[in-house]
């Protein structure tokens, strides 16, 4: 049924609908919960991206395309891991990079919560995020990447559906030792072409449905 224009809603329905109204998805909230506007537009917001991503196709797993570009971006930068991470139900590293496993480095998986990293951090301010010693920022120092993984630094710039302005996810590099300002300038720089030439490539590497 085509829903009538607002203005020409009787005043009582205008109170009960607005057009800035933030509508989470079926079962995101449970009965009697309650949250907040900024909450509940995160909720939408999250399914709204996950829409995207099923839409147009992206890959929701391991990706050989993806990987390329993860390799690819470690060797331009010299960081030891890198990742194309899409976010799905949580953290998705489709695109990964590890470093060789003489170095002794923690290995990663292929995915990590909403909880841990910078990443969420990006998605949700939409910029890049260069952190050139996570020690430098209490608000980044207190990890569970610095801890569990020994990361010093990160570089991080998010992938933007210019259509709809929703941060898909992120392209990164992360490393157990620190690097300059000057260094984290130039990096950055490369994490975001590489980005560039991701989010180029991600529906041409969509499986076929």
């Amino acid at each position: 049924m085509t829903q009538p224009p607002y203005n020409s809603m009787p005043s009582d329905l205008q109170a009960a609908f607005r057009p800035d109204m933030v509508v989470p998805p079926p079962g995101a909230i449970q009965l009697g919960q309650e949250i907040s506007a900024a909450q509940a537009r995160r909720i939408a917001e999250d399914q709204a991206r996950i829409d995207v991503l099923h839409q147009l196709g992206f890959p929701d797993g391991p990706d050989q395309l993806m990987d390329q570009f993860a390799d690819h971006l470690a060797e331009v930068t010299g960081m030891a891991y890198a990742f194309v991470n899409l976010f799905y139900g949580d953290q998705t590293f489709v695109g990964l990079h590890m470093p060789d496993p003489e170095r002794g480095l923690v290995p990663v998986g292929r995915s990590m919560g909403f909880d841990r990293g910078w990443c969420p951090v990006v998605v949700e301010q939409k910029k890049a995020l260069p952190l050139f010693d996570v020690y430098a920022s209490p608000r980044f120092a207190g990890n569970y990447v610095v801890n569990a993984v020994g990361i010093r630094s990160y570089m991080g710039a998010p992938l933007i559906h210019e259509e709809t302005g929703i941060a898909l996810g992120t392209v990164c590099t992360i490393d157990p030792e620190p690097r300059t300002v000057q260094d984290a300038r130039h990096l950055i720089a490369r994490v975001k072409d590489v980005g560039a030439e991701v989010k180029n490539a991600l529906p041409a590497s969509a499986p076929a449905r």
